[in-house]
């Protein structure tokens, strides 16, 4: 299973046309099962209760032109003409504009940047352009007060987390809107009696078994969603071309901004509030642009234009035809989009909507899986389990324990509100959400990533914020009937990635004050009297520079340590990938006669961890190049300075990069391996033989010195001895004299999610009998 394979997927985006075409047919299924179910409930929660339809038809007809206008100005002007352009390395979303704007501006949610992660060949997509003009310099006085406040860098990331809780929010209230306003289709061909007891079980069951089915991954069923969606846009478009013509021909007038005005001076306060409605028509443009890695800009712009954009302004167009024509109806009935279907497909169209609005809620869900891995990844998260259900694409991923708390809070919410208004109002203020974030980051973005005109910025925020800020304060004033539950899901969130961030830097930071030098490391012999052991010991810890406080409790109450001692932080960069070629960043502690190394493993945010086998055979071979090539680089640009006594060197990932060391294991029952290349002879007859043989092989030119040999075969011998992971295992205290409030947060907020979550190397499925964890009490 290839799980590093997700960087090359953005080379197949600069194909041919066919290509574009097989994207923009995939982006179907998984981009637009959300916004394609919109007509569903949009009409329902504009007229339910804030307005009347009278039969001068001017709110039926306000109505339509907001909803046209809304969708033409916001999804297609904004994101994708505008928002899709702003691609971090061709992922998008709201953490790929926090990314653009940490690596532009040189901030970042975690302390452990290196100078040597702005060499990456993804960290910087584009030139710096020069200062030309005065909107230039006023970018450059912007850039330089963000690096210098704090304070605003804190307001940065809070906003790209409220972004993200939002986000979150939505995968909750999203499903069980979709779902239930399909099922209550059964309202059309049941009495008012019986249909009120089966549109909540069925809802709930089909909701269950989705959630239920998510391990399985989207790729098992993937193959579906396009043409589900498909008929159901071809379904709702045909529809509504049959209620304009043969309802009202001349609907389309009702497209004039001008009924916008006439509907708002009627209507007045109602139609204020009937916006939080209305905006339902646009919810799902977010994963246009969440969505982006997964396809290409190309595709994702022909698939809205041509078939998602006329598709759903037709159904809208229809309803509004039908609407026009029938303003007397059975209360049980009201405003919905059933009532516009024609009585003999309500059954078959009653199925596909269903279908439509699980594919829908999947596509969200899995947008809630991405977004919580991306803020596990910056530090924001409490670590969790993430099982990558597809080989073939990335990021389709699958996280247990937050898919059933995402199943039991929906069906909390569909029990609770069992009415498609409230969720309306709750799931409208979600989206409206997450749009004013995206604009505020892009506004950002156009000064400090793309150096436009600070001016043009300005017009970006105003006029789409204005837009966006109406729709939003009509969504606030509906707080008590439904629109709380988004902000209280978020505030539960934002309180649990703040803890868990602040819990995490204040760590590193206790880790960093009390590091200890190397100096320190090697004048230990003579005064403890330590002795070398066999094996590798591998010390896991998240500091990129000096011994950390955790080692020296150790090796001070246990005076012995390996042959080969490893120093691994595996850490998260601002980048969707970092390339195989650039994954590792080696170099030696102290001389090299001690066997002591530093080895840095970078990930990308959007990247996957390896097994435990494949990484340690990596993580061995890469110190095994950097070994063979360091005289090569000792002055070369690839090193980049730690601190005053280690120089680190990059070494591509050994099991993709073919041209560097390779490492063989062989039984020593069987026959030895004959080759051509250079082979270094680790087996030593003084010692006891393993049960398996261990051989590096080597590139034949250049050929290596002896004192490298030397090396490799100490190298060798070790890890023929076995790997030894010696982990940390600390309790965070907040230290005395610290306010009530640091108290909570640390020693129960932050203690209790370190409890319940997966610890640090969790991941790497570190064997339990190679282990060995030390305790240790830090006081921050």
């Amino acid at each position: 299973m290839d799980l590093e394979g997700g960087p090359q997927l953005n080379l197949a985006k600069k194909e041919s046309w066919r290509t574009v075409l097989i994207l923009a047919y995939q982006s179907l299924g998984v981009v637009y099962g959300d916004l394609s179910t919109s007509p569903l409930y949009v009409y329902k929660s504009t007229f339910d209760e804030d307005i009347e339809h009278s039969e001068s038809n001017e709110e039926i007809y306000g109505v339509l032109s907001f909803v046209f206008w809304t969708l033409t100005l916001v999804p297609l002007l904004k994101y994708v003409f505008i928002v899709l352009r702003a691609d971090d390395n061709g992922e998008g979303g709201t953490f790929a504009l926090y990314s653009l704007l940490c690596r532009h501006a040189r901030v970042s949610s975690l302390p452990n940047c290196q100078l040597a992660d702005e060499d990456l060949s993804s960290y910087k997509k584009e030139p710096s352009v020069p200062d030309l003009n005065d909107s230039n310099k006023i970018g450059s006085r912007l850039k330089s007060t963000l690096e210098r406040y704090k304070v605003l860098q804190r307001f940065l990331l809070v906003l790209a987390l409220v972004g993200a809780c939002m986000v979150i929010g939505d995968g909750i209230l999203t499903p069980a809107l979709s779902v239930f306003s399909a099922v209550s289709g059964v309202e059309l061909a049941m009495s008012k009696e019986h249909h009120k007891y089966v549109e909540l079980p069925v809802a709930c069951v089909i909701l269950i078994c989705l959630f239920a089915l998510q391990h399985y991954g989207t790729n098992r069923v993937g193959f579906l969603f396009a043409p589900v969606v498909i008929t159901w846009l071809l379904c709702i478009s045909t529809i509504g071309l049959y209620n304009i013509i043969h309802w009202n021909p001349h609907i389309y007038k009702a497209l004039s901004p001008h009924y916008m005005y006439v509907f708002l001076k009627k209507t007045q306060g109602g139609g204020w509030m009937s916006l939080g409605g209305i905006l339902l028509c646009i919810t799902g443009s977010e994963a246009m642009f969440a969505d982006l890695g997964h396809f290409s800009q190309l595709s994702i712009q022909i698939a809205f234009t041509t078939v998602v954009y006329p598709s759903l302004i037709l159904a809208y167009m229809g309803q509004a035809a039908y609407l026009s024509q029938h303003h007397v109806m059975e209360n049980d009935y009201r405003i919905g989009f059933y009532v516009s279907v024609p009585e003999k497909l309500r059954w078959p169209v009653l199925v596909i909507a269903i279908l439509a609005a699980v594919v829908g809620s999947q596509a969200i869900i899995t947008g809630t899986f991405s977004i919580i891995k991306q803020c596990s990844s910056l530090g924001c998260f409490p670590r969790v389990k993430i099982i990558h259900t597809s080989s073939k694409i990335h990021g389709q991923i699958y996280i247990p324990e937050v898919n059933w708390i995402l199943m039991i809070l929906c069906l909390a919410v569909l029990i609770g509100f069992r009415d498609t208004k409230r969720l309306g109002n709750a799931s409208g203020l979600a989206v409206i959400t997450v749009m004013l974030v995206t604009t505020c980051l892009m506004s950002l973005v156009i000064v400090l990533c793309w150096h436009r005109s600070v001016f043009l910025a300005i017009c970006f925020v105003v006029f789409f914020g204005t837009i966006e800020a109406l729709y939003f304060s009509a969504s606030l004033i509906k707080f008590l009937e439904g629109a709380w539950v988004p902000i209280a899901l978020a505030l539960i969130f934002m309180i649990i990635m703040y803890v868990w961030h602040f819990g995490t830097v204040k760590k590193y930071e206790f880790d960093f004050q009390n590091k200890v030098s190397v100096d320190w490391l090697l004048s230990l012999s003579p005064s403890l009297g330590i002795v070398r052991v066999r094996g590798i010991g591998l010390i896991h810890t998240e500091l990129v520079s000096g011994i950390p406080a955790i080692f020296s409790h150790f090796v001070t109450n246990l005076p012995a340590f390996h042959q080969v001692l490893i120093f691994l932080c595996v850490k998260s960069v601002p980048v969707p990938h970092v390339n195989h070629e650039e994954r590792f960043l080696v170099g030696h502690i102290g001389p090299k006669q001690y066997r002591i190394y530093r080895c840095i493993v970078r990930y990308g945010y959007r990247d996957a961890h390896k097994d435990d086998v494949a990484f340690e055979n990596d993580l061995v071979c890469s110190i095994a190049e950097f070994i063979r090539t360091r005289k090569k680089e000792s002055n070369g640009v690839n090193g980049n300075l730690a601190n005053n006594d280690e120089k680190m060197s990059v070494v591509g990932t050994p099991s993709t990069h073919l041209d560097g060391v390779q490492m063989c294991e062989d039984n020593l029952d069987e026959p030895k391996i004959v080759s051509t290349s250079q082979h270094v002879d680790l087996v030593s007859a003084k010692l006891m033989k393993p049960r398996k043989r261990v051989r590096f092989v080597v590139p034949e030119n250049p050929k290596i010195e002896r004192e490298t040999e030397e090396e490799l075969q100490d190298l060798m011998e070790a890890r023929e001895a076995g790997v030894a992971y010696i982990l940390g295992h600390s309790y965070v205290k907040a230290k005395q004299g610290s306010s009530f409030m640091k108290k909570l947060v640390i020693n129960f907020g932050y203690e209790f999610l370190r409890r319940n979550s997966r610890g640090p190397t969790l991941a790497l499925s570190i064997p339990q009998a190679s282990t060995l964890e030390v305790g240790m009490v830090y006081h921050i």
